[in-house]
């Protein structure tokens, strides 16, 4: 007896890229100043490592993990006098909108090799968006700037916007769709996040782990290379180590190393491989 399997062998269709982390604001420090900034607003403490761990999730679902984490919690219970409610959730959320579109409109700066990877895609016929746990409002304040820097991307779409946010595949279909893909197979998902990378796996995507650049590292570009080498050598093995076990198909850096991967992942789909 025989089994025969059906592999895509066509060209990569598409990239999808996370924003924050990504492709823009290197370290992904918008989001934490926004959480930092609303929990000392409401008189609890919050520490940054707390604030990274939920990263990539939809923001409200973002605030309610940081509430189920047991030393917020008892936090919230001492002050409040009982456990933080959806009705706290969405108070907090409403206040914290602010304060993220202040931290987005401050950190909007492409990551060195984004408009590489634009001019890569473009001349490889590859179409190339983005997803992102920001909503549209907070997503409308970065656009104009990305556009003023020269990055363009043909979809854009945004957590609240589909049925459920990472680690939910939808965002990715959604991208796929918007973008004309006809095979998630030839699809590639990048991102720094775990949740984010779970999400393009659901996806039956190709999946590029973010490490320098993004959340698991979590210091802008200059903090970085002010580092002594071995500090900043043991910061990104730790970070790699982390990022590894997202089971992404891929670890890089930053997405300067993108194109040299999207071509590699070309030439494994022409030999049958597949996510």
């Amino acid at each position: 007896m025989y089994r025969y399997t059906r592999s895509y062998t066509g060209p990569v269709q598409a990239i999808i890229l996370d924003l924050a982390g990504t492709c823009v604001d290197f370290g992904s420090l918008a989001p934490i100043q926004a959480f930092l900034t609303l929990f000392e607003s409401e008189g609890l403490s919050l520490t940054e490592a707390e604030a990274r761990e939920p990263m990539g999730t939809e923001k409200r679902e973002h605030i309610r993990k940081l509430l189920a984490m047991p030393r917020i919690q008892r936090q919230w219970k001492d002050r409040v006098g009982t456990a933080p409610t959806e009705e706290d959730v969405e108070r907090l959320y409403h206040a914290f909108v602010p304060f993220q579109l202040q931290a987005i409109a401050e950190r909007s700066e492409l990551i060195p090799g984004a408009l590489n990877l634009q001019a890569f895609a473009r001349d490889h016929g590859i179409k190339l968006g983005v997803n992102t746990g920001y909503s549209r409002e907070m997503v409308n304040v970065m656009l104009p700037e990305l556009h003023r820097q020269g990055f363009e991307p043909e979809s854009i779409v945004c957590a609240t916007e589909v049925p459920q946010g990472r680690p939910a595949p939808y965002m990715s279909f959604c991208n796929a769709m918007e973008l004309g893909a006809t095979a998630v197979q030839g699809c590639v998902k990048v991102d720094d996040t775990a949740t984010g990378i779970e999400e393009g796996l659901n996806a039956g995507m190709w999946t590029v782990a973010v490490v320098a650049s993004g959340n698991a590292v979590g210091l802008s570009q200059s903090q970085l290379e002010q580092l002594e080498d071995d500090k900043r050598a043991q910061c990104l093995r730790v970070a790699h180590q982390k990022m590894a076990l997202t089971g992404a198909h891929y670890l890089i850096d930053s997405i300067d190393e993108l194109p040299e991967v999207v071509a590699n992942i070309q030439e494994r789909i022409e030999v049958g491989d597949h996510p």
